[in-house]
């Protein structure tokens, strides 16, 4: 019998949606290595693999065969994708161009690595960051320079606005891939896009005020208000939007500081100064990578106490996605002093997930693990913490929670997932 690799769904599918992997037609118990590998838009090379062996009827299925070893061990029927590595290090799988699949190539050797080498079956596998009928709207409005993501429909949605941290420019995916569950999403750039300012040197709060009521002037966005994810520094930048301007319903921040940072903050008549830090206080990681998290400065400080956002006038709940083994900022301390801060002012306690063994870049499902990387902005090396298994399992619950408390504020949905780890 031909060995066959099948996949379910077949064909393609939605990067964040699981796929079953099965292999039928080997031998009872045939030891075999699977291997998966996919090149980015600019030609990077990330693979895994894992070694198993067949059942009594030859049928090899991720879903119920633990791997023996390999890029990862045990039951993991998503192994292939969250244990990819790159083949030069440092480089971090992103996606660019939402508007083609990522391709992954699924091959089945006879024999467990190293020996094994003859070539039993393959399979390609496209993942999709655009869901059937999402429409993608670059948006050029005022001085917004961003990009809307439609779910398909004829209603309104409710709307979010999407921002990453301090590598600057456009990325898109994680809001493309929210579209396709129901959100109107704008992925929001504010430096080192098109006409935008190069580096971020001075911030203007009125920018994403112009952005915010884009999408509340929208006929596809649900009011009254809008919710806000934000990560790293776009998380600060988004506490302060919460903080200062009107139409935000709730807001969600992975890995950020409660400080403003890395650059003032103006709105109308205030400034905001940075938090203060001291670069002398980075320490260098076995592996030569530059860890920052010790020179940032302490934002209880009374130095600091100016750069402090004032949570206690947002108008809508905060939730923190914490990651416990980030590298970048002291992200459990910054949660635990939002609370602090919230409940002093008679304010409700924000919602705070903690994530064991995680690092700074939490992405959507099935993003691998990004210890380090070239920062776009340093062009160094920066640790980023966290451990493969720990992080894959961290990305996928944290992508429910985002929908979770996001249809709940949004769209009035009373349903809460609780979060499995």
């Amino acid at each position: 019998m031909a060995v066959t690799v099948t996949l379910e769904p077949a064909g393609r599918c939605r990067w964040d949606e699981p796929v079953r992997i099965a292999v039928r037609g080997l031998a009872p118990g045939q030891p075999v290595t699977l291997r998966a590998s996919l090149r980015d838009e600019n030609g990077a090379l990330f693979r895994a693999h894992a070694r198993y062996c067949a059942d009594a009827a030859g049928l090899l299925d991720l879903e119920r065969a633990p791997a023996l070893g390999g890029s990862f061990a045990g039951l993991e029927p998503m192994g292939l994708f969250w244990a990819l590595e790159p083949e030069e290090p440092l480089t971090r799988l992103v996606k660019r161009d939402v508007q083609t699949p990522f391709v992954v190539e699924l091959e089945v050797l006879d024999g467990h690595e190293p020996e094994a080498q003859r070539l039993l079956g393959r399979a390609v596998h496209k993942r999709d960051f655009l869901a059937p009928g999402v429409r993608r709207e670059p948006v050029r409005a005022g001085r917004v320079r961003a990009t809307l993501f439609l779910p398909p429909g004829s209603k309104p949605f409710p709307g979010i606005l999407d921002l990453f941290g301090s590598s600057g420019g456009l990325c898109e995916y994680r809001a493309s891939l929210l579209a396709g569950h129901g959100f109107a999403v704008l992925a929001l750039a504010y430096f080192r896009f098109e006409d935008l300012p190069e580096h971020l040197n001075d911030v203007c709060l009125e920018y994403f005020e112009e952005a915010v009521n884009f999408m509340l002037q929208h006929p596809k966005v649900k009011g009254p208000g809008v919710g806000l994810l934000g990560f790293s520094k776009g998380g600060d930048l988004c506490l302060s939007m919460a903080s200062f301007l009107k139409g935000i319903t709730a807001t969600i921040v992975i890995n950020a500081c409660v400080a403003n940072t890395l650059a003032p903050l103006r709105y109308k008549d205030m400034i905001i100064p940075e938090l203060s830090y001291d670069l002398e206080k980075y320490t260098i990681t076995e592996s030569g990578f530059l860890n920052f998290v010790d020179i940032w400065g302490n934002p209880l400080e009374k130095t600091n106490h100016q750069s402090l956002i004032p949570l206690e006038k947002a108008q809508g709940p905060f939730l923190f996605i914490v990651s416990m083994d980030d590298h970048n900022w002291k992200s459990e301390v910054y949660a635990r002093i939002a609370s602090e801060r919230l409940q002093a002012h008679g304010k409700d306690r924000p919602q705070i997930i903690y994530y064991p063994g995680t690092g700074h870049c939490i992405d959507p499902p099935y993003f691998p693990l990004c210890r380090a990387s070239v920062h776009a902005v340093l062009g160094q090396p920066v640790f980023h913490g966290g451990e493969p298994k720990a992080h894959s399992n961290a990305q996928a619950d944290a992508w429910q929670q985002i929908q979770t408390f996001f249809h709940k504020h949004l769209n009035g949905k009373k349903s809460v997932r609780p979060s499995k780890l």
